[in-house]
């Protein structure tokens, strides 16, 4: 009889380890697609080409953007009606929510991933969180609405103000903020992006025609414009969307930017700053993206012509491929090595997986009205 005890014992003993060592869900294999009909979202495993869970009641999600803790396990969703969504992609639910404002237009986290900011249209201004509790730690007021906000490295935080055409950073490394106006950037900021290296804070402008630089490895950065007469040889055509500089391509030494108003994407030299070409499009530009480890550009466009993607050579600024995913297609995701690209196609309710190298379709899900493609390796790069 005891034989037969210590047998027992050991098997539940065996048992009970084999279930401690089952590994966790891999969490460098997962995204977030939103669905902004529904205000949900699809949590996503991009190795097995499937969609796992879907997550309701985020509220308004018509302009919606994610980021990432550092260790991938939660995503933060800003949503259009001032939601702050925290998932938490293992238990695949929603951790905590809270409505933080009127109406915002996207957020970041900080380097160490401790705070996380949210730029606000209403009542305008940052309002920055602890990412643990979603607690409020810091309010900054802007008599404007707040565009193109984006992390630095040390907690600090950078934007700029459509109406008073300002840059501001702000120091988040100690109990207080330290708020410092970086210079005017023009008329009508409506978004910036900040390079992979932390270097270069770029800001769009739509009020008057060129962009503006902020070199922010600078002691004190001021702006710089560029490409302050493009555009200005012929008729602006109707602005059907407003492009999105937080999908701008840089390579080989080379930013490729969505021209406002017009069927093209300027290239500009990243040292000193001219003109150096441009690519006619099938459209007006909304994402310019970079695919990882190749000289290629992916280009998406405004209606009526959304149901295309472009390929652009970045050595030759040629045209090399045009794609048509389907109806209404809003954004892209590479993955991290670039061999797949994830295109949403709105009306079609679907998304389209493309072999990058081939460019030929491997998959698709079902998804509703699906917007932004966000991968968890977002978690590990500067910028996004």
């Amino acid at each position: 009889m005891s034989r037969l005890l210590v047998l027992f014992s050991f098997v539940l003993l065996f048992a009970a380890g084999k279930s401690i060592a089952e590994p966790a869900t891999p969490t460098g294999a997962l995204g977030v697609v939103i669905e902004r009909a529904t205000g949900s979202v699809l949590i996503v495993d991009r190795m097995q080409h499937k969609a796992i869970d879907r997550i309701e009641g985020l509220g308004d999600l018509s302009h919606a953007s994610v980021n990432f803790s550092p260790d991938e396990r939660f995503a933060y969703v800003f949503g259009r009606d001032g939601g702050l969504t925290k998932i938490d992609l293992l238990e695949r639910r929603i951790a905590k929510r809270i409505i933080q404002g009127g109406n915002s237009i996207g957020g970041a986290i900080s380097d160490d991933g401790a705070l996380v900011a949210v730029s606000n249209y209403e009542p305008g201004g940052i309002r920055v969180f602890d990412a643990d509790t979603l607690d409020m730690v810091a309010d900054i007021p802007a008599r404007s609405k707040t565009v193109g906000l984006v992390e630095l490295p040390a907690r600090r935080f950078a934007w700029a103000q459509w109406d008073s055409g300002d840059a501001f950073m702000a120091d988040l490394s100690s109990a207080e903020p330290v708020v410092t106006r970086l210079g005017a950037t023009g008329a009508n900021p409506y978004d910036a992006v900040l390079s992979g290296d932390g270097r270069h804070f770029v800001v769009g402008l739509f009020g008057e025609k060129g962009l503006t630089l902020f070199d922010m490895w600078e002691e004190a950065p001021a702006p710089v414009r560029f490409l302050s007469d493009y555009g200005k040889e012929g008729e602006d055509m109707p602005v059907y969307k407003m492009p999105h500089l937080q999908g701008w391509a840089v390579t080989e030494g080379q930013f490729a930017l969505p021209a406002v108003g017009l069927h093209e994407v300027l290239w500009v030299n990243r040292d000193t700053l001219d003109e150096t070409a441009r690519t006619k499009t099938h459209g007006q530009p909304i994402f310019v993206l970079s695919q990882p480890a190749s000289p290629y550009a992916w280009v998406n466009f405004a209606m009526p012509h959304n149901d295309t993607l472009q390929v652009i050579d970045s050595r030759s600024h040629e045209v090399v491929e045009t794609l048509k995913p389907g109806a209404a297609v809003l954004h892209m995701e590479f993955s991290p090595r670039g061999h797949e690209v994830w295109v949403s196609s709105r009306d079609d309710n679907r998304i389209i997986i493309y072999d990058t190298h081939r460019r030929e379709v491997k998959a698709e899900i079902p998804a509703q009205s699906p917007s932004g493609i966000f991968f968890t390796a977002r978690a590990h790069r500067t910028g996004l």
